[in-house]
């Protein structure tokens, strides 16, 4: 069983940085050298964009408003792998359309030309052998026809690939390597990615090191996603196993190494929360994160690649003694409201509502996502509708999201499929 499935702990009651390393390159004292190296020959110019420019973007909104609705899965059990459904924003209804198998596509991101998927292949998992490195696979995508083709894999040069992200210009794709296994630890790669689509081998693999007090989730280091602050210049790594949000720059041109730690190099974070999932407010100010261990949320202040904490609010409420995991955080598409999914004992979408002066939360809700373990969910581009998998229940579930208010509401539209995890909406014009 993938560690997904036993990923709730019981509620808690509320330095120098590794450098960058490669294959070859482990100890080296001068790891911007390193990467440039390694990247001769990739010199790339960054373009700078607005906020939430790094987000999924779906594409032109259909006319008929129907998208194309992508499901990664956990495949132990009844699933084949990666899904493709026609999803329809007028009605909530979907329509399964094709699936591709592959092992394990926990997570995945669309390429912002939307003519190709690349999905994590999470292995080994809890019962796996250390040695086993996980992998990344590529697939064209026709969107018009809902149909994928299998282009290549490569390994994710670690255990346990967990998130995906994509660079500003287009040019790699990062991913999380989790990894349940002491060694090699939790890291994070970068694949350059090909004109034909194809990913490529990693060029660079940044490990660290350290862990906290939760024994058995924070024995060692756990990188668990991997993302861009709103102007494309840093990178944040969120580290569950030693309580840090690393940050990093970003400098394609080589002028300082691909990645390059900050001078401030982590945002440390209260021992034993397990920072998990980080997204970025729509006015570019802010960033918000989940921490899976305490099953919270904060609210930060960004500026140009530091966070300063503001908030910290609790997802259960007063009294909640059962198991809790916090997991994914997403904003409605006007960036108004503020949704994160709680599994354990708890299994519902916690709504808070962002104060648009300073962009502080307000619990105002919750929602059962009516299974078990509802890691991943979506909101669709209209922000008609949120989308919630429980993975554990093999159950898809449609809640119709009211505008105004933000909360969610009952008697959602169902669809079963086995043990859901991941959701991209794609425009099919």
């Amino acid at each position: 069983m993938l560690r997904r499935a036993t990923a709730a702990v019981r509620a808690v009651s509320g330095s120098a940085l590794p450098l960058p390393s490669t294959p070859g390159f482990a100890g080296r004292p001068a790891p911007v050298r390193s990467a440039r190296s390694i990247i001769k020959g990739f010199v790339l110019m960054v373009s700078i964009v607005a906020s939430h420019a790094f987000a999924q973007d779906a594409g032109p909104a259909p006319a008929d408003g129907v998208y194309d609705l992508l499901v990664g899965t956990y495949t132990g059990g009844g699933s084949e792998g990666l899904y493709v459904y026609r999803f329809d924003t007028k009605t909530g209804e979907a329509t399964r359309v094709s699936a591709a198998q592959t092992v394990n596509p926990s997570y995945l991101v669309v390429s912002r030309d939307r003519r190709f998927v690349y999905v994590v292949n999470e292995l080994p998992g809890d019962n796996g052998p250390a040695t086993q490195r996980g992998g990344i696979s590529a697939f064209r995508f026709d969107a018009a026809s809902g149909q994928l083709s299998f282009l290549n894999k490569v390994s994710s040069d670690g255990n346990d690939p967990c998130y995906l992200s994509l660079s500003p210009d287009g040019k790699y794709l990062l991913g999380a390597n989790y990894s349940v296994a002491a060694d090699p630890g939790g890291s994070f790669a970068v694949f350059p990615l090909r004109a034909d689509g194809q990913v490529g081998a990693s060029v660079l693999t940044v490990h660290h090191e350290g862990g906290g007090p939760v024994k058995g989730r924070q024995d060692n280091s756990h990188v668990h996603s991997t993302v861009f602050s709103p102007d494309g210049r840093y990178l944040f790594a969120q580290d569950l196993g030693a309580d840090r949000l690393y940050s990093y720059r970003y400098t394609p041109d080589g002028s300082r190494g691909l990645f390059g730690p900050t001078d401030s190099r982590y945002t440390q974070e209260k021992a034993g929360t397990g920072p998990r999932h980080l997204v970025f407010g729509v006015d570019g100010k802010h960033a918000y994160l989940t921490s899976e261990l305490n099953a919270t949320v904060s609210t930060f202040e960004y500026h140009d690649g530091k966070l300063a904490p503001v908030q910290t609010l609790s997802l259960t409420e007063p009294g909640f003694k059962g198991a809790v995991g916090a997991a994914a955080i997403h904003l409605s598409p006007d960036g108004r409201f503020l949704y994160a999914s709680n599994r354990g004992d708890a299994n519902e979408i916690v709504i808070f509502s962002v104060d648009p002066g300073n962009g502080r939360l307000k619990k105002i809700g919750h929602q059962s996502s009516l299974g078990k373990s509802p890691r991943e969910f979506a909101i669709d581009p209209t922000g008609n509708w949120l989308i919630v998998g429980n993975q554990n229940s093999d159950t898809v579930y449609v809640f119709r999201r009211d505008q105004q208010t933000g909360l969610l509401e009952a008697n959602p539209k169902r669809f079963d499929i086995g043990s859901p995890v991941d959701f991209k909406l794609v425009s099919p014009s």
